[in-house]
């Protein structure tokens, strides 16, 4: 879990409802369903019709990156390949069948088995670095669904603060209507502020970040497949790798 992203979820949230209380305003009237339905409903509306579905579902999916991240495994990684690079270098790079086997993943099932068929160095750095680049695209494309609501969300908070007034509008004759459609107005636009800056732009933020540790890692591994590939003494391999631990 990471406590951090809750935390300034948590502190943001309350800081906006005790500077409300302070003020003398009662936390109740920021609760608007109308206002929330419109813009939360607005804004992913327009990011949909901006994207599409297969982006927009691994967007909502990757929400969950933001609040329990992939464990940063760089090191025991490193562990990893010194111990491909030695098992290469003393029995044969054939030896790494039976480990590649036991792995998941499949970037490193496809870097193991590319170094087992004996692909020349600069073939694997090729037909990895080109399995890099599209799976960057994709978790790019899929995250900017969150910068993209982010961008809407304020604008549609206008257009319900819009709507409200026009409620107001159409019942000046009736004073009992005119404090919800008030409330409305004003609840909408800080919804979509609040919403874009508190929540959709900070989220788009962290999952560039951890996309952006993700190709880091990738990389890693590519190069410890091209140093084993060249037959690099595992010292090498090793110091080469503890660049990334920094």
């Amino acid at each position: 879990m990471d406590w951090s992203s809750l935390g300034g979820l948590a502190i943001g949230l309350l800081g906006i409802l005790f500077g409300q209380a302070i003020e003398g305003g009662n936390i109740a009237s920021l609760l608007q369903p109308a206002a929330m339905l419109i813009v939360v409903c607005g804004t992913f509306g327009a990011v949909l019709l901006q994207t599409n579905s297969r982006n927009f579902i691994s967007g909502l999916f990757m929400l969950g990156q933001v609040f329990s991240p992939p464990a940063d495994d760089r090191l025991a990684l490193v562990e990893r390949i010194l111990k491909w690079s030695l098992l290469a270098r003393k029995e044969g790079i054939f030896m790494l069948e039976p480990l590649m086997r036991n792995e998941t993943e499949p970037y490193i099932k496809k870097g193991l088995r590319l170094l087992i068929d004996s692909t020349p160095p600069e073939k694997i750095r090729e037909i990895l670095a080109i399995d890099m680049h599209f799976y960057e695209l994709q978790q790019r494309n899929a995250a900017k669904i969150w910068d993209a609501a982010g961008g809407y969300a304020p604008t549609i908070g206008i257009i319900g603060a819009v709507l409200g007034l026009i409620h107001v509008m159409e019942n000046l004759s009736d004073p009992t209507k005119l404090g919800s459609g008030i409330a409305v107005a004003f609840v909408a636009t800080i919804y979509g502020v609040g919403l874009a800056n508190l929540v959709l732009l900070p989220i788009g933020g962290k999952l560039r970040s951890q996309i952006q540790q993700e190709m880091t890692r990738r990389e890693m591994l590519l190069n410890a497949w091209v140093s084993i590939a060249v037959s690099d003494h595992p010292t090498i391999v090793q110091e080469r790798m503890s660049s990334y631990l920094r």
